[in-house]
């Protein structure tokens, strides 16, 4: 993974500094808190429902175990003793004390981490695909293209207050695990007709309030050309954005009111004149981070020990059934740790859970550890001889639950437990559905399936992509949660079609229960997943099922 170079070190460095002097002036009242607001947000840290907020970044979601056991520290000597995993590849940490956030800056320093551009109109931290370097089907690494915009974005001075904030996303496989349909950009790593790699550039994709799918505005990029034409989108972008309604200023709403034709023509002739002059990247710099992401030596591994926990352990198959996934070598194995145990909050891990992580990463996983957009944590270089031990270890910290992929591992946002948009809860949602499922046996026969919740329009959940969505609104001063179905996040990205009337929220999780036991009645066979079902029969029987009274009445 990238390592800090001097310059690194020092712009950190100077950016904590800064920040330090500027809480000062805001404790001693030199500070308003309206004048304060916008340095604050520059490093990360919100004012939400509670308290402050820190949300710190970590780039295209990857982390060495030094910083997993510093942010285990920092959960423990600063907040209370735990973390959140967010869908960005963060992670936030609820309960700073102002006076105490620049010892944390600092603290994060130390392990060459930090919170800047994690908030703001800007370019915000790059994501990833959370198996990069690791998955067999991948054309190439994402993260070395990755880092090279982190670093290109990191205080640009022409980017530090666009329209709206920025998101930026990089997938290296033909499946994409890392939504760029959702992004502002979205970047394809593909094949060109010779051989060589490039990117396929999507521009416009977001949810939220409006939400929409992301248009190729160019099907193959050289890569030598990612910079001025990642350039001239967001300079088009900074000109034609509107600055007149926040809820009109995000890059997919200058798309969609110029159509993808106007926006493609001002952005190629844009990058023509920035093409000009655009020297390239030096050559020695691609190659340090190139080489900073170079592959470990995977060594044959006998898969003996694995194959003999697996016919001895119904337990341990059952984990290995579902967190596992393929990696490039054989021998080897990519590990989903999930943070989703049952009547557990999606994403939070704690201090002693961050440090068990970090220690395994270390004896079987090279060090390295990586965040997951799905808000758990992967393990990408596992020896499948060591699975049967990694297993054992996990269970000792509630880490060992087999059930990524499946209705229990939901994405929700952290809602009006803690958020200041939030209109509902989120997280109680998310427990209750995990829990019932457990409860009456059918979580592993209904099998993969995708359920998001968010606690806002926001749409921090993904409810938009989910399988079922759930959104969490307020209805004259009550909770009403809103079902959308379809939803898909990987390269067919579809945005879900809303069900119907909202729900209480006494009434959401039987709501879902009903809407899946229909599923399992109407599917072909116990492999059609609930996506391709839908896609089969259409939203008539799933509403049926959401509404029963409305059903009869129609029938009668």
């Amino acid at each position: 993974m990238y390592d800090y170079t001097d310059f690194d070190a020092a712009f950190v460095a100077r950016r904590n500094a800064q920040f330090r002097a500027q809480v000062e002036r805001r404790l001693s009242g030199a500070l308003s808190e309206d004048e304060f607001r916008p340095l604050r947000l520059m490093n990360g840290l919100y004012l939400q429902l509670h308290a402050y907020m820190l949300r710190v970044a970590v780039p295209y979601g990857t982390l060495s175990s030094r910083q997993m056991r510093q942010l285990a520290h920092i959960a423990e000597r600063w907040d209370k003793g735990y973390g959140h995993f967010t869908t960005r590849q963060n992670i936030q940490f609820n309960w700073p004390k102002l006076t105490e956030v620049p010892d944390i800056l600092d603290a994060l320093s130390e392990v060459q981490m930090h919170s800047i551009q994690t908030s703001g109109n800007t370019i915000r931290n790059v994501t990833a695909d959370h198996f990069a370097g690791a998955a067999a089907d991948e054309i190439e690494d994402p993260r070395p293209t990755a880092e090279l915009i982190r670093q290109w974005s990191s205080d640009h001075p022409e980017f530090q207050f666009l329209p709206r904030k920025f998101k930026i996303g990089v997938s290296g496989s033909p499946h994409d695990r890392a939504v760029v349909k959702s992004h502002d950009i979205g970047l394809g790593i593909v094949r060109g007709g010779s051989g060589q790699t490039g990117y396929e550039v999507i521009v416009g994709g977001g949810l939220g309030r409006t939400p929409m799918v992301g248009q190729v505005i160019r099907p193959f990029l050289k890569k030598a050309d990612l910079l001025p034409y990642l350039e001239a989108i967001i300079s088009v972008y900074n000109l034609m954005g509107r600055r007149d309604n926040k809820f009109k200023a995000r890059i997919k709403i200058t798309v969609f009111e110029n159509g993808i034709e106007r926006f493609r023509d001002a952005v190629e002739a844009r990058f023509e004149q920035l093409s000009r002059d655009f020297a390239g990247v030096a050559p020695e710099v691609l190659a340090e981070i190139e080489q900073s992401f170079a592959a470990p030596a995977f060594p044959d591994a006998p898969e003996d020990a694995y194959l003999a926990a697996r016919a001895a352990d119904p337990v341990f198959r059952a984990w290995s059934d579902t967190n596992l996934a393929e990696h490039r070598a054989p021998g080897h194995a990519i590990v989903t740790v999930s943070l989703k145990a049952h009547g557990a909050t999606p994403g939070d891990a704690t201090a002693a859970q961050m440090r068990l992580l970090a220690d395994l990463a270390d004896r079987y996983g090279g060090g390295e550890l990586r965040i997951s957009h799905e808000q758990n944590v992967v393990l990408p270089h596992v020896r499948k001889a060591d699975l049967p031990a990694l297993h054992a270890a996990l269970k000792t910290e509630g880490l060992a639950t087999a059930n990524v992929g499946l209705v229990s591992d939901i994405i929700a946002c952290p809602g009006m437990d803690y958020c200041t948009l939030a209109t509902a809860r989120s997280i109680p949602v998310a427990q209750e559905i995990a829990t019932r499922f457990r409860a009456i046996g059918l979580e592993e026969e209904i099998g993969r399936m995708k359920i998001k919740i968010s606690g806002c329009i926001n749409a921090c959940g993904h409810h938009h992509v989910g399988h079922i969505g759930i959104l969490g609104l307020d209805r004259a001063g009550v909770e009403n949660y809103q079902i959308t179905l379809g939803g898909d996040a990987t390269e067919t990205m579809a945005l879900g079609e809303r069900a119907g009337p909202g729900f209480a929220y006494d009434e959401i999780v039987p709501a879902i229960e009903r809407l899946l036991r229909a599923y399992l009645a109407l599917r072909t066979d116990p492999g059609e997943p609930f996506i391709e079902a839908f896609r089969r029969l259409g939203p008539a029987p799933f509403k049926a099922a959401l509404y029963p009274a409305e059903a009869s009445r129609d029938a009668a």
